[in-house]
């Protein structure tokens, strides 16, 4: 991946030298991303969503110590028949089962929200970067901090983007 990074700015480097002057710019998207207004609204769904999933979590937990509790009782009950302690080992181990699905099940459905949430925002600030590199003439914007080296002529485009968003 490095390799190809390399090959690429080496490559746009020798094309620029038969052309004119070449000019190359840094942006921090995700210091964008932070302070657009969109961010507060997608956060507060998104803990709506953790929390109703959470909730439902804590339930399936404490019907899974119920269920322990309950068999515990029986295990020590001489009286019960043995297929019926068979049969709450096998309820306790499809519980959680149960229990391990939904977590896993909820982590990609949160992960599947957060994703549907930020592409509109993403997209937006991706137009700007692009707006601002057409309108300032860049011939590549990078993202901040992927370079190695950095000369002192490549320009932080962060503070033009925010601008071109209306964001401070």
């Amino acid at each position: 991946m490095i390799k190809k990074i390399l090959l690429a700015i080496v490559i746009a480097f020798s094309m620029g030298a038969t052309a004119q002057a070449q000019k190359f710019g840094t942006v921090s998207a995700d210091d964008i991303m932070k302070l657009m207004p969109e961010m507060t609204t997608i956060q507060t769904q998104l803990e709506e969503a953790s929390k109703r999933y959470e909730t439902e979590y804590q339930n399936l937990g404490t019907e899974l110590n119920r269920k322990v509790t309950e068999f515990q009782a029986l295990e020590n009950d001489t009286t019960t028949p043995d297929a019926i302690k068979e049969r709450r080992i096998q309820e306790i181990q499809e519980l959680q089962q149960k229990i391990e699905q939904f977590r896993a099940t909820a982590q990609q459905d949160l992960q599947r929200q957060q994703a549907q949430l930020l592409a509109p925002v993403e997209q937006k600030i991706m137009e700007a970067i692009k707006a601002v590199g057409a309108e300032n003439g860049f011939t590549m914007i990078f993202p901040a901090g992927v370079s190695f080296y950095q000369g002192t002529d490549v320009i932080d485009v962060t503070p033009l983007v925010k601008t071109k968003l209306g964001i401070q």
